[in-house]
C-alpha cells in the first residue's frame, strides 16, 4: 500500500451498509438513514454499489429522459473504471436533500472485469479520496447482497460497517460469516475499520420468532445491536415505489420517528460529531 493510502485522511465519515443476505431491508434503511441525517444537518452522499440498482431506481421515479440518459453514463461503474471522477457521477436528489452516485446492471460485468485490475480492492477508496474534503459530512455505501469485489471495495473505503439484520433464525449464521470477512479486511487491508452497529430490521414484535431472534442477537452482540429497531410496516415497504424516503412518504408516522431515533443512536455509537453550523 502506498504512503498516500496509509496517511491521507478524509473529513467525510464513510458508512458501509452491508449484509450478504438479500431482502433484509438494507437499501430502504440506507435511503431512510441518508434522509434522516440530512434532516439533522449533515451533507450526505449516497452511493449505490449494487448491480441490481434498487436504490437508484427507488430515487429516480420522476426523472426525465435526458437526465436518465446522462445518469446511465455517469454511474459508480464509470468511477470504478476510472472513466469518470466520482464527482462527475454525483446527482442531486432535491426532494430528499442528499446527493447520489447511481448504479445500473452494467456494474455486474464491471465487477468481473475489475478483478484483473492491480490494486482492485482500492478502487472505491481512491475515487472517494479525490472528492473535495469539505463537500460531504457522511458518505453512505449501499452494498450488494454478496461478499464479492464490490463489497470488499466498500469495506476498504469505509470507516464503519452498519449491518441491517433481519429478525429470523438464519441471521446469526450469516452474521458470523460477515464478521469473519470484516476481520480479514481489518487484518490485511484496513485495521481502522469498525463494525459496531447491528440494526434489527423487519421486526414484528407480535411474533415469538422476532422476539427470540432479537434476544439472541442482543445476547451474542450486546454492544453492537441497537436499542432502536426497524419494524415491519407497510409505509416503509411502499415508500421506495413512490421514489421517496419515509420522511417524505409518511412524515408524521411512527416509522419516521423510529428512523430519527436510530440515526441519532448510530451517530452516538460511532462518535460521529454533529455537523458544523453554516454561518455563511
Amino acid at each position: 500500500m502506498s504512503e498516500n493510502h496509509s496517511t491521507q485522511k478524509r473529513s467525510q465519515r464513510c458508512l458501509a451498509f452491508i449484509n450478504q443476505k438479500g431482502g433484509v431491508g438494507k437499501t430502504t434503511l440506507a435511503i431512510n438513514c441518508a434522509a434522516g441525517y440530512v434532516r439533522m444537518g449533515y451533507r450526505v452522499l449516497l452511493i449505490d454499489l449494487d448491480p441490481q440498482a434498487h436504490l437508484t431506481t427507488s430515487l429516480i421515479v420522476a426523472e426525465d429522459e435526458t437526465s436518465l440518459e446522462r445518469m446511465s453514463e455517469h454511474t459508480i461503474e464509470a468511477a470504478l473504471r476510472r472513466e469518470k471522477t466520482i464527482e462527475e457521477c454525483i446527482f442531486e436528489v432535491p426532494t430528499e436533500g442528499f446527493s447520489l452516485v447511481p448504479s445500473d446492471i452494467n456494474l455486474s460485468a464491471a465487477e468481473n472485469d475489475l478483478y484483473q485490475e492491480l490494486g482492485r480492492e482500492l478502487l472505491l477508496k481512491d475515487a472517494l479520496e479525490k472528492l473535495p474534503e469539505d463537500r460531504f459530512d457522511l458518505v453512505i455505501l449501499d452494498c450488494p447482497p454478496s461478499l464479492g469485489l464490490l463489497s470488499l471495495n466498500a469495506l476498504v473505503a469505509a470507516d464503519d460497517v452498519i449491518v441491517p439484520i433481519q429478525a429470523e433464525y438464519l441471521a446469526l449464521q450469516g452474521m458470523v460469516h460477515l464478521q469473519r470477512v470484516v476481520e480479514l479486511v481489518q487484518q490485511r487491508l484496513h485495521p481502522e475499520l469498525t463494525c459496531k452497529v447491528l440494526v434489527p430490521t423487519m421486526v414484528d414484535p407480535r411474533t415469538r420468532l422476532s422476539r427470540e431472534v432479537i434476544d439472541s442477537l442482543r445476547e451474542t452482540y450486546p454492544e453492537e445491536v441497537t436499542r432502536s429497531v426497524v419494524h415491519s410496516r407497510v409505509k416503509v415497504a411502499e415508500a421506495p415505489s413512490f421514489g421517496m424516503s419515509i420522511f417524505n412518504h409518511d412524515p408524521q408516522g411512527p416509522a419516521t420517528m423510529e428512523v430519527e431515533v436510530l440515526c441519532r443512536e448510530i451517530a452516538e455509537k460511532l462518535g460521529i460529531q454533529e455537523p458544523a453550523l453554516d454561518l455563511g
